[in-house]
């Protein structure tokens, strides 16, 4: 899929955005009419982590319960589009991303390929932690609170609905490390600020859980919390490797002003000279003499 170029009309660009939406509207009708078609298996397997928590047919398999026939039609229509919508995510992202990227400078460039990939398997992984570790606990713990007061009818649009929305969420809460390094390339926030400032981002962190978790729930919220201190952690030690010039340079920048702000003269700190080049230049001096 080409890229444009950096200058073009304002009517051309406008040309390449449809087309770059084109593709994705008719990526995404395909991807809902092939996974529609699936929908009873593919919600099968959505609901697997939490069918203990669910009643079964004669089959052994998880039976919700649909009101009216509208509503098993439109949960089918949404479950093929947001799982056609995960599956076909490499796409989109490529066609989203690819229309910014002229707009970059060169340097900027190179970090496009390596970091669209990871955004890619960071969602994925985001997914499957969501899947595998989240769904039954969270789903257990909310079960548990109709104990002594009632049971619960599980509906067909309200559980894969929340189903759905959890996915989605940790999906779209694993791009941390992804925005953490885009911070630091185009200097938007330093490096510094974000490794000294952390007990604020923490906090930040929690609400952002708090309010992207569709449950309200505890357990759920403190998961993906956790994960996400995780994340932040690795993806300021992965800038710092990447990035340790232009860290370094982000660092001898704000020790600049502060001694600026305290009238003071700044005077960057001289580096000893490596190894390999005191070899050389001892056995040039060497020879000379």
């Amino acid at each position: 899929m080409p890229i444009g170029p950096a200058r073009m009309p304002l009517m051309e660009h406008l040309g390449e955005l449809r087309m770059r939406l084109v593709r994705i509207v008719v990526v995404l009708l395909v991807g809902v009419f092939v996974f529609y078609m699936a929908t009873p298996t593919l919600g099968q397997i959505l609901l697997w982590p939490i069918a203990d928590t669910l009643p079964l047919d004669a089959n052994g398999q998880v039976a919700l319960t649909a009101l009216d026939p509208f509503e098993a039609f439109g949960v089918r229509f949404k479950l093929s589009f947001w799982i056609s919508l995960i599956v076909c995510s490499p796409v989109i992202l490529w066609q989203i991303l690819a229309f910014f990227l002229p707009a970059l400078k060169p340097s900027e460039r190179k970090w496009f390929v390596p970091t669209f990939t990871v955004a890619v398997i960071l969602f994925i992984v985001g997914v499957l932690f969501c899947y595998f570790i989240i769904l039954d606990p969270a789903f257990q713990w909310l079960t548990d609170q109709a104990s002594g007061l009632g049971t619960i009818e599980p509906r067909m649009a309200t559980y894969v609905d929340v189903i759905i929305k959890f996915e989605l969420a940790f999906g779209i809460a694993f791009e941390l490390p992804i925005v953490v390094f885009y911070l630091v390339v185009f200097d938007i926030v330093p490096y510094k600020k974000l490794r000294s400032d952390w007990r604020y981002i923490y906090v930040g962190l929690m609400v952002f859980c708090a309010m992207v978790t569709p449950d309200a729930n505890p357990v759920t919220m403190l998961l993906m919390f956790a994960a996400l201190i995780g994340l932040y952690e690795v993806s300021l030690l992965l800038s710092r490797i990447v990035l340790a010039k232009r860290i370094k340079k982000q660092n001898e920048e704000a020790a600049r002003e502060e001694a600026e702000l305290r009238g003071e003269t700044y005077i960057a700190p001289v580096e000893d000279e490596p190894k390999k080049k005191r070899v050389k230049r001892a056995r040039k001096d060497k020879a000379k003499a």
